[in-house]
């Protein structure tokens, strides 16, 4: 993998039969910029490929967030249509598809695009203070896909995203740990160590029945998916969506005016 000489990026690294990817841009809660979204599609088609890795290992830089979202100057001269949201999709499902089972190790937030990629890890272990949601009703007031609502629905449960989406409000992991979402939370001088022995746990049993499970599960989760373009459509093309890019970094509060 090629990496930048400064953050923002991917930090891949291969420790034995483990892959650990972290997302570099601590600047900014880890924002992830196109480049960063492309390289992890990079990453993901690469790990792939390569039968000596059994398990990979997600996190973000720092102890401020996993992921806060996606750099949000990109999206000033975004094409206002569905266009990222399907663009997206692919990246996430490169993520979603891999073949070995990947863990998500959580800290400070995780939200926006970091609470799908989190979702889209087969596990997710964080410490008690990690928050999580997808605030964008409050912040851009754009949307999601149907695929990426039918991942975190089926994972979360449609009135927890229904939470998340409608209200803006950010989940405190405790209350995920009891929905089962988080498959442990630990204090972050352990959360390594827990991260490690349950990929070491994961690296030693059968890799073709992990893959046919994950992926047999994958494949049902995206069947008969509808087609919601107008809606991404009548979203991104509104005057709120650009409202809310302007007001973000302009760092004030946005006016909807439902159009």
């Amino acid at each position: 993998m090629t990496k930048l000489s400064s953050p923002p990026f991917l930090d891949l690294q291969i420790d034995g039969s483990i892959a650990r990817i972290t997302f570099n841009n601590p600047a900014a809660r880890n924002a992830m910029t196109w480049p960063m979204y492309e390289e992890l599609k990079n990453i993901c088609d690469s790990l792939a490929k390569n039968d000596a890795i059994r398990v990979a290992i997600f996190r973000g830089a720092g102890d401020k967030a996993f992921v806060s979202g996606s750099d949000i100057e990109q999206f000033v001269n975004l094409q206002k249509d569905e266009a990222y949201e399907v663009a997206v999709d692919e990246i996430f499902s490169s993520l979603q598809q891999l073949p070995i089972p990947t863990i998500a190790l959580i800290e400070g937030l995780a939200v926006g695009s970091g609470l799908l990629i989190a979702t889209a890890c087969d596990f997710r272990i964080s410490t008690p203070e990690a928050r999580f949601g997808i605030p964008v009703a409050r912040t851009l007031g754009n949307c999601l896909s149907p695929s990426n609502l039918a991942w975190i629905s089926a994972h979360l449960g449609i009135p927890m995203v229904k939470k998340m989406l409608l209200t803006s409000e950010l989940i405190k992991a405790p209350e995920l740990l009891a929905t089962g979402y988080l498959y442990e939370t630990v204090e972050a001088e352990q959360i390594s160590a827990t991260a490690d022995a349950l990929a070491y746990k994961l690296a030693a049993l059968a890799p073709i029945t992990q893959k046919a499970s994950k992926l047999t599960l994958a494949r049902l989760l995206q069947n008969n998916l509808p087609d919601c373009t107008d809606l991404m459509r009548e979203t991104y093309n509104s005057q709120d969506f650009k409202e809310g890019v302007e007001a973000f970094l302009e760092g004030r509060p946005p006016q909807w005016k439902g159009k």
